[in-house]
């Protein structure tokens, strides 16, 4: 009987493997049909460090994670199976992505420039701008669950921003998260200070408010100057 559960649980952890795996190597084949195999693979590359930001701080907060699972143009995500118990929690699970992710797009920055490599430059460039595309303040993005520990109402500012990303660069990825975002917003513009929930999951120190605050600000800022220089640098050196 030990020896099945065993099995049992071994398969289960191969197939959560087999998914993350397999869903990775069909984004790569199909961004690689579009931008060649060495960007596809350093922006995969970056989408994973990206997860397992995520992933990591779920599991420090001692939560349950799935692993990541990957779309092609729609991106990756990490299932959580557990879900924060309060905004703080979600906060902090909603920075490991963007923080780590913001680390490996400057290591892959930094290893462009000692190379000469426009290529790693372009994949830097991508996953400068994914991440600060991530800081969207608006749930379902990260951004949003992050700015969730200083008040939901503040994802009505998240509005305006991917209205303009819309017209400045149309997809129907942002249709799609605009269709996800909606409920979101509902709940922002109703939301009140005096509701259970108010005071008891967005009950959050000042201390810590100001602290998840300056992050945002500090990654965002950071993110957008990244995103500015090494988008100079590829027109510079573009045919």
């Amino acid at each position: 009987m030990l020896k099945l559960i065993g099995l049992l649980l071994s398969g289960a952890k191969l197939g959560k493997l087999l998914t993350t795996g397999g869903t990775m190597l069909v984004s790569l084949v199909v961004y690689a049909w579009i931008y060649g195999w060495r960007y596809a693979a350093g922006f995969i590359a970056l989408l994973f460090v990206h997860e397992m930001g995520h992933f990591v701080a779920a599991r420090h907060k001692g939560l349950n994670v799935g692993a990541p699972t990957f779309i092609p143009f729609v991106g990756a995500w990490v299932e959580l199976k557990d879900m924060p118990h309060d905004a703080q929690t979600e906060a902090f699970v909603g920075l490991g992505g963007p923080l780590l992710g913001t680390v490996g797009a400057t290591v892959a920055y930094l290893m462009a420039r000692s190379w000469g490599a426009d290529w790693l430059l372009a994949v830097s460039y991508g996953g400068f701008f994914l991440n600060l595309f991530n800081l969207i303040p608006i749930s379902p993005f990260d951004g949003g669950r992050i700015t969730a520990v200083l008040s939901p109402r503040i994802w009505l500012l998240g509005a305006p921003l991917l209205v303009g990303l819309f017209f400045w660069r149309p997809s129907p990825m942002l249709i799609l998260m605009a269709l996800l975002a909606w409920p979101q917003l509902v709940k922002a513009w109703r939301h009140r200070a005096d509701v259970a929930e108010a005071q008891t999951y967005y009950a959050v120190p000042a201390a810590v408010k100001w602290e998840y605050g300056s992050y945002y600000l500090l990654l965002a800022a950071y993110l957008a100057v990244m995103c500015h220089d090494v988008h100079e640098m590829l027109a510079a050196v573009r045919p």
